[in-house]
């Protein structure tokens, strides 16, 4: 039988426009209007990297204009219309979706009880009772507030003394929430003083998760392979959702496709009648230039981003100064469903300072262009509160 095939410019639309890139969106983005973008998203990763704004920032701000930090605080920290735990990474995640989190704090948990006794300080698994009575009769809890007189291994940054290792040991299997930050850093409370009731005490079975979590992801990408699903909320293995979408397939839930990627060749993956119906309704795409975060959930997938817009992206942290083509941390830019190039800009004081610009290639920059460039800079520059931007010599490279 033949499959259906997506064009690439149709897989790049539907896959923009689930990942609310495509096309304008008005909206606050705080309150109700934060929380349904957060559904509708997934997940917002977060990231410490401040060079110019924080990833989380970032993120929201591409899709909402209006959007300000203090927001996602807000929804964290005060409203509990989301709260913090762990995907492919650490991320804010929908209050809703707590029910589900269970099997994946079962899952943590063994993983890191296989694993943390061989690379973290010894004694932190003596420290969980203490924690936990901590907490209990104090309240929040950071890692400062811990571990006085412990010893830090000396094997870098993720080397933590026990006290600290017990407490995000206690979050990730849940027994722990993040009831706020100050700064960027957590504070700890006990899961049930944090977490709403309704969502604490919602149960699902293991089967009933793996298939909100496979469904889930397949409506927030578009289409995707087994594994691909899979890794959008790290809760399913990699055999589980092989099984899934072969059963799937079978009760025709499921129909495979061909995915035409931008070098022309096809890949085989799964979608829905619903998302095929939808690529037929798209608009054409936004001629705004955006800077997306390096963390933007359209991205984190550097192989798929490859594929599907022929743009080839690592941050390159751990490459010497000397041998990086770019800056260690460059901001992909977008412009309707295009990648068009990546921008070294940062702050320096109280100005936007834009080091580089690198287009990719075939993209010409015209006056329009560069416009609209300067254009999403500007924007860039009122919501990260600088007042000024400065442009280095010779910039504009390529």
């Amino acid at each position: 039988m033949t499959r259906p095939v997506l064009s690439n410019r149709q897989a790049r639309r539907l896959f923009l426009d689930r990942h609310h890139l495509l096309r304008p969106v008005a909206g606050p983005g705080r309150g109700a209007d934060l929380a349904r973008l957060l559904v509708d998203l997934g997940f917002v990763q977060v990231d410490s990297v401040n060079t110019l704004a924080r990833a989380h920032d970032l993120i929201l701000w591409a899709r909402r204009g209006q959007y300000r930090p203090r927001a996602l605080e807000h929804a964290v920290g005060r409203d509990r219309t989301a709260f913090e735990h762990w995907t492919h990474d650490a991320a804010v995640v929908p209050m809703e979706f707590y029910p589900m989190w269970r099997l994946k704090f079962e899952r943590d948990e063994a993983a890191m009880r296989r694993r943390w006794p061989k690379w973290r300080c010894e004694g932190w698994d003596s420290e969980l009772d203490t924690i936990l009575d901590r907490i209990a009769e104090q309240g929040p809890t950071c890692s400062l507030d811990v571990g006085a007189g412990e010893t830090k291994g000396s094997t870098g940054w993720w080397d933590w003394h026990p006290s600290k290792t017990a407490l995000e040991f206690l979050w990730r299997s849940g027994r722990l929430a993040i009831c706020h930050r100050r700064g960027f850093r957590k504070y700890y409370d006990l899961a049930e003083r944090v977490i709403p009731e309704q969502y604490l005490n919602a149960r699902r079975d293991d089967a009933g998760i793996i298939d909100w979590a496979m469904s889930a992801a397949l409506a927030r990408l578009g289409f995707g392979t087994s594994g691909e699903l899979a890794a959008f909320f790290e809760i399913v293995t990699r055999d589980e959702a092989r099984d899934w979408c072969a059963q799937a397939a079978r009760d025709g839930r499921l129909a495979e496709i061909e995915v035409v990627g931008a070098d022309g060749a096809p890949r085989r993956s799964f979608t829905d009648a619903g998302q095929m119906a939808a690529v037929t309704d798209l608009p054409d795409p936004s001629n705004r230039v955006r800077l997306l975060s390096p963390f933007d959930p359209a991205l984190r997938d550097r192989a798929r981003a490859e594929r599907l817009f022929g743009f080839h992206y690592r941050i390159e942290i751990f490459v010497p100064a000397k041998k990086r083509r770019y800056g260690y941390y460059v901001f992909p830019v977008m412009q309707g469903d295009r990648l068009i190039g990546r921008i070294d800009a940062k702050r320096d004081g109280r100005a936007l300072r834009v080091a580089a610009f690198w287009p990719e290639q075939g993209v010409a920059m015209g006056k329009g262009r560069l416009a609209a460039l300067t254009a999403e800079l500007e924007r860039v520059a009122r919501f990260t509160g600088l007042t000024d931007m400065r442009f280095d010599p010779g910039w504009l490279r390529g």
